[in-house]
């Protein structure tokens, strides 16, 4: 082995680093919720989008392999505007999706530990989490990369350990729920407004591009990138038919789902009791690695595009080792915002991780609609560039599955932001209000940082010209 090579990413490592950002336990219980046809919904999804969305990253990550990720495509395919919103979208999604999976953090920290811990109490938790997955961000991307695989191992324990005991669960005391194969068809019942849910879960494989200055061979990728499709896809059908096993649908709550989960599965006794808490933090820990993968690499992408002047200068700040610090730092301070306004709107533990969860969401998909369009826009203007993997199939079947990956991203976020649609119900806008305008407010500030980065280019083209004259 090259002295080069030592200490990157092979195939396992980066397939572990996927798996950490793509694998989320925060959000099985909401698919969960679907019922029993969320197996069918997990199948039709992997088969219509998932391979076609791998297939897509692993060509486009080996392509263009710069750290940049999806900005990089969107500004190869398209321009300065639309490279400026999608990593806009891509970095302060993170931001936003943080104190959703905090606040499900300090739920489930209360169930198994504090009970009565009161609402102020489960703010300073998250506030303190925050800026712990930021000091980890920052200090090397090292011990983030180490963060991250801990957490996609304990993520397979969590899972496998409720696919495992929903099926020992079953053969003691019954299924909880019907498991039919009707039953198990995608179906659009009353629960569809979880659907978006499974969508979300499936995201973020083009994460790894991002990190292709830490891999041995860029060439891995589309190896990686699948071995972690099929494990994720797996487990995540795995952990679903678990839950729904043990506990009927009706009695799955967003936050406690988990926890209550393993309740059922281990029982009361002092060995039961030990498991819960066991599997219980080792969920806890699996948020803090999640949320470590994703502000790794979407600040990486952030502090590029601030250095090309994109977004604004203090986001650029690099530390000595590499690390994005500027745009892990303001990542900190957003979420820290929200979780305050949180504190002070808070109702109720599910309806608010909800909530948070799909505006955030929102946002986190927008890029994607992006994504796909600039896969094809690349293979048109692009052809004859080198590509170490290239999507089999003729220019009509790269058509087709732009077109069905885009239609997918789309339909969720507007289930996200109107889950009644599909049911044509009229919009219940005590939801449907705060997620929308958040989402507005969102888009507008990216007009605004993309004001901004028009005039600093102007001003860069100007002195250009000044110094040519000069010269």
């Amino acid at each position: 082995m090259s002295t080069e090579n030592q200490g990157k990413m092979g195939v396992t490592g980066i397939a572990l680093f996927t798996l950490c950002a793509v694998l989320v336990v925060d959000t099985l219980t909401a698919s969960a919720s679907i019922g029993v046809s969320a197996i069918g919904w997990w199948v039709l999804m992997l088969v219509i989008f998932v391979i076609p969305y791998g297939l897509i990253t692993s060509e486009l990550s080996t392509a263009y392999s710069g750290e940049g990720g999806i900005y990089d495509w969107v500004k190869e395919a398209f321009n300065f505007k639309w490279a400026v919103r999608t990593t806009w979208f891509y970095w302060i999604n993170v931001g936003l999706w943080m104190p959703a999976v905090y606040i499900m953090f300090a739920g489930m920290f209360a169930e198994l530990f504090m009970p009565d811990l009161s609402l102020w109490g489960q703010i300073g938790i998250c506030i303190a989490l925050t800026w712990f997955t930021i000091f980890i961000c920052n200090v090397s991307a090292d011990i983030g990369v180490w963060v991250t695989n801990v957490g996609a191992v304990l993520k397979i324990l969590v899972i496998g350990s409720l696919g495992i005991g929903g099926f020992i669960y079953s053969m003691k005391h019954g299924v909880a729920n019907e498991f039919s194969l009707p039953a198990m068809m995608p179906s659009l019942d009353s629960a569809v407004s979880f659907l978006p849910a499974i969508v979300f879960n499936l995201m973020g494989f083009e994460l790894v591009a991002t990190m292709t200055k830490e891999m041995k061979d860029v060439r891995d990728m589309p190896k990686a990138v699948f071995l972690s499709i099929g494990i994720t896809a797996f487990l995540y059908i795995f952990g679903t038919v678990g839950i729904l096993m043990a506990l009927p649908v009706e009695n799955i709550g967003l936050v406690a789902g988990l926890i209550d989960t393993f309740k059922t599965l281990f029982g009361s006794d002092a060995l039961g009791s030990a498991m819960v808490y066991l599997f219980g933090t080792f969920a806890l820990l699996t948020l803090i690695g999640n949320m470590v993968s994703w502000t790794m690499g979407a600040s990486r992408a952030a502090a590029e595009a601030a250095q090309e002047g994109e977004l604004p200068a203090p986001v650029a700040k690099v530390s000595e080792k590499g690390s994005p610090v500027g745009a892990n730092n303001i990542t900190g301070m957003v979420s820290t915002a929200v979780i305050i306004s949180y504190a002070f709107f808070a109702q109720g533990n599910d309806d608010l991780f909800w909530s948070i969860f799909a505006f955030s969401s929102c946002i986190f998909l927008l890029p994607y609609l992006f994504m796909f369009p600039a896969y094809l826009k690349l293979r048109i203007t692009d052809g004859n560039r080198e590509r170490p993997f290239k999507v089999p199939g003729s220019m009509g079947f790269q058509y087709l599955i732009s077109i069905v990956c885009f239609f997918v991203i789309f339909q969720a976020v507007v289930l996200f932001i109107f889950p009644e649609a599909l049911d044509l119900e009229i919009a219940d806008w005590s939801y449907t209000g705060p997620v929308l305008t958040g989402v507005i407010a969102t888009i507008l500030a990216g007009e605004w940082i993309l004001m901004g980065a028009l005039r600093r280019k102007k001003e860069q083209e100007t002195e250009g010209v000044h110094k040519e004259a000069q010269a």
